[in-house]
């Protein structure tokens, strides 16, 4: 059986791990290796090559940076397909979305190869009489990524890595323990594009380690995407030791339908949201909040619609819904549902048994699930399940609405399906989610744009991607000169501000 190795300094090493994680193909449930869980020794070889390869990186020209970027981009498209299988095999996306998920990680590489542009500061000539102030941002030193199991590409390689070392830092990425075969595999994309040692380095490892990187002095930033409890967790610990982070966590994203939407075309966009990547990202719409008058309609075109959602290998073109990604939380699921129905929920479409290849007969497959009647004191209708789930919760008119949808601790996305101008614009404006949809079922915007979550899905400052990723990768200096003119230089007093006011 294959077993993984770290990557340190640009080389794959052998762990002497004690324990390893079983890799599982969750189509078929096949056991395909081992990853480490790296030694606390082994997590301090990374930070320690990270620190010692920042002071050459940070003084390379941010071109040249934005160079090593632009071939990393080449070489992603190059093995765009190579990729997508890796993400399909390992996770379960399907075909589609696992090179959705290497295409953003694209994106972001896109993004990252701006670094001259965007990491340009600001300056006045004369912000005092005789007295010139310029900006600068620059490279703040090793950076820790904490990467989730679903987005095995675009989370370590679109949102964490490429604007982190295009602006001058370093990282040490904790990979994935259940999904690390595409970032190990992207990472020697980036030596082939010239990478220098030390700049990229990716650990597996357990909680027990990961407190090592968070504690460690020589750490000076954190991005971590993951649940919320985790993710709090993951804040409190990096701001007691003085660390910037960014958390980006769970959600539970409602989408208010009313009556004047357009019906069909809206169930075909919350298939595809409540669906797409077996509801296993934190944009999922797991809520639709669905106005009286249409309700039983909704219900309706939705159970038609979703009966040809298929199950299968998640590398066939053909099948729409991909199974989830390792069997702990496949069975999480599964209780989920159980206590849905528990709970009082009317279950329209049941999941548990979906109809499935022979192939797959031992994957962890759970197909579309749809909950009616769903109210505010059922943990299904308040708490994220991570899966192919849906509830369907019923208002009288789009103010109750709305107020529902904004008593939810969670706001990463909120979605309105409607025709109605005045009410898309009175949505926008009050919803309380960061990433607002309009007819759109996943408002995630392009990488120049940042992932804004609010509330309980998101702990810090600065977002990634968009011009917050390169605020949170640098910070500023401001240099304030003067000349003296021959009279200045004579003078023997200096009023106390010198100057400046």
């Amino acid at each position: 059986m294959e077993r993984l190795k770290y990557f340190v300094n640009n080389e794959f090493k052998e762990s002497g791990a004690e324990i390893w994680y079983d890799l599982h193909n969750p189509s078929t449930g096949e056991v395909t290796g081992q990853a480490p869980c790296c030694t606390n020794d082994e997590v301090l070889e990374a930070i320690e090559a990270a620190k010692a390869a920042f002071p050459a990186w940070k003084n390379t020209p941010a071109r040249k940076r934005a160079a090593v970027l632009y071939k990393v981009r080449e070489l992603l498209n190059e093995h765009l397909d190579e990729l997508t299988m890796l993400v399909c095999e390992e996770n379960g996306k399907t075909w589609s979305e696992a090179a959705g998920d290497v295409g953003k990680a694209i994106e972001g590489t896109e993004l990252a190869t701006q670094a001259p542009s965007l990491m340009m500061g600001e300056s006045l000539m004369d912000a005092s009489t005789g007295f010139d102030t310029v900006k600068y941002r620059e490279a703040i030193g090793v950076f820790a990524g904490i990467v989730p199991v679903n987005f095995p590409a675009m989370i370590p390689f679109g949102w964490m890595v490429p604007v982190c070392v295009a602006c001058g830092n370093t990282i040490v990425l904790k990979a994935a323990s259940l999904t690390p075969r595409t970032a190990m595999r992207i990472a020697e994309l980036y030596v082939e594009a010239g990478i220098p040692k030390g700049v990229v380095n990716i650990v597996t490892c357990s909680r027990k380690e990961v407190n090592t990187i968070l504690d460690h002095p020589d750490v000076k930033g954190v991005t971590f995407v993951g649940s919320t409890p985790v993710g709090l967790k993951v804040y409190e610990r990096a701001a007691a030791s003085g660390k910037r982070c960014q958390a980006l966590c769970q959600a539970k994203n409602h989408a208010l339908i009313l009556e004047d939407c357009a019906l069909e075309r809206t169930v075909a966009g919350v298939i595809n949201s409540a669906f797409g990547c077996g509801g296993q990202r934190c944009m999922a719409l797991s809520c639709c909040v669905v106005q009286e008058s249409i309700a039983d309609k909704f219900v309706a075109e939705l159970k038609k619609q979703v009966a040809s959602v298929n199950c299968g290998l998640a590398w066939d073109k053909n099948t729409r819904l991909g199974p989830i990604t390792y069997e702990k939380h496949y069975k999480e699921v599964l209780a989920d549902i159980e206590k849905g129905i528990n709970e009082g929920a009317t279950l329209v479409v049941d999941g548990r048994n979906p109809e499935l290849p022979a192939e797959c007969k031992n994957g962890y497959f759970v197909g579309p699930t749809v909950f009616d009647n769903v109210t505010e004191d059922m943990s299904i209708g308040r708490e994220e399940v991570f899966g192919p789930v849906l509830c369907i919760k019923r208002v009288k008119n789009f103010e109750e609405g709305l107020e529902l949808m904004n008593n939810n601790p969670y706001a990463n996305g909120s979605v309105i399906y409607t025709q109605s101008g005045y009410y898309a614009r009175q949505f926008a404006r009050y919803t309380d989610g960061g990433q607002v949809g309009i007819n759109v079922g996943i408002p995630v915007p392009v990488g120049f744009i940042p992932f804004s979550g609010h509330k309980q899905s998101f702990f810090g400052d600065l977002h990634c991607l968009g011009k917050d990723a390169y605020r949170f990768f640098t910070e500023s200096k401001s240099v304030t000169q003067h000349w003296f003119d021959e009279e200045e230089m004579k003078a023997k007093e200096v009023d106390t501000w010198d100057g400046l006011l």
